[in-house]
């Protein structure tokens, strides 16, 4: 039997390693599973526990208000090494590039712990962006010792950095079997069944073409967000668009999106939202405009255009797969390639009908047969 201790953080670390927890745990005579979250997000972190139904052994709870990167970091890694040595696993298992990852992988390698990194091997090879995830990336891939790549793309880079081929598996993204595994549990709802989520929006406004929106990432703080925001009001202005934004808590995000969009006709702000809620919305939305990493990887398995509103990405294969298009966070641009697809039924059938390119929803069980082996 192998012990294995699982180490996450964030809500989307939590999405993509729940069906691999889940998975293992279907073999009770081969894995003892442990997991550990450092709390980095809290309250959004524990709304995908419940949907998953998976308590955490350990629970690190380190978020605190106006928490920083020095915080996150060094609360993480001094608290990692208890538990961590507590359990004596044989594997740590991280997931993608959050500051909980690199500190895990870190306290894994200064105690001599074997490391598996989940999502391993995207680049974008700008280490400003995104920040702070590409260096975290990185920095754990040089720290692992099993690489669990989504892509022969991110088997590729991480041949280039010198890592053995011997190492690397490339098995798709868990997030496609997460997604999958919430489509199937929420079939069937309405929007009243999920409560307040969705209360501030007209029912009517759900037979138009939604347009769903998700931002949060850190480059784009200041004036990048002020243009996307302008944007979202110009495309707003189309009586058959509602523009339907859960709007990241961050006040970094929170306060240009309010100042620029409160009170504007076809826009509704809601908090952010649960997992079914989002996939719920995700699938009732004809377009998605985002700068997240997870959602360019869902979207495409509904069939839903995707409009990255960042200078670069380190998931290129939406891109060459036309699932996805770049756009930047110019506002004229962001408006024209939305209007394109809006209005054009062949550009917009084009990439709804594409193979998402990052997986099948059979990854945790290709990760758990790796594992076997080990």
């Amino acid at each position: 039997m192998k012990k294995i201790l699982f180490i996450f953080g964030t809500r989307p670390e939590a999405i993509k390693l729940s069906p691999l927890i889940l998975e293992l745990r279907r073999f009770p005579k081969l894995f003892d599973v442990r997991v550990c979250v450092t709390a980095q997000h809290r309250e959004m972190l524990d709304q995908v526990l419940r949907f998953f139904e998976i308590n955490p052994d350990q629970d690190m709870d380190i978020m605190k208000k106006g928490q920083t990167l020095f915080d996150i970091t060094a609360k993480s890694l001094l608290g990692l090494k208890g538990v961590v040595q507590s359990v004596a696993p044989d594997w740590v298992i991280v997931q993608g590039d959050t500051t909980t990852v690199f500190a895990a992988s870190l306290a894994a390698f200064y105690l001599k712990i074997r490391v598996a990194h989940v999502e391993a091997g995207l680049r974008s090879f700008r280490k400003d962006s995104p920040f702070p995830e590409e260096m975290n990336r990185v920095m754990t891939t040089h720290l692992a010792d099993l690489h669990f790549c989504p892509t022969e793309n991110a088997k590729a880079n991480l041949l280039r950095e010198g890592i053995q081929t011997e190492n690397i598996e490339v098995v798709g993204n868990t997030v496609i079997d997460a997604l999958l595994y919430g489509v199937n549990k929420v079939k069937g709802h309405t929007a009243d069944s999920f409560g307040k989520a969705f209360a501030a929006i007209d029912g009517r406004d759900f037979s138009k073409k939604i347009i769903l929106v998700t931002g949060h990432r850190r480059e784009n703080f200041g004036k990048p967000f002020e243009d996307i925001c302008s944007a979202l009001k110009e495309l707003a202005s189309r009586d058959n668009v509602a523009i339907i934004y859960p709007v990241h808590l961050n006040p970094n995000v929170r306060k240009p999106v309010f100042d620029i969009l409160k009170g504007t006709d076809n826009v509704h702000l809601i908090e952010p939202l649960d997992y079914p809620a989002f996939i719920w919305l995700m699938e009732k939305s004809y377009l998605i405009l985002t700068d997240s990493g997870g959602v360019q990887e869902e979207a495409p398995s509904l069939g839903k255009p995707v409009l990255v509103m960042r200078e670069v990405t380190e998931r290129t294969e939406g891109v060459d797969a036309g699932t996805a298009k770049l756009v930047g966070t110019d506002a004229k641009t962001i408006a024209r390639e939305a209007s394109m697809l809006l209005d054009d039924s062949e550009m917009y059938a084009a990439m709804a009908r594409r193979k998402n390119p990052y997986g099948d929803g059979s990854s945790a069980r290709r990760i758990r047969e790796v594992l076997t082996e080990q």
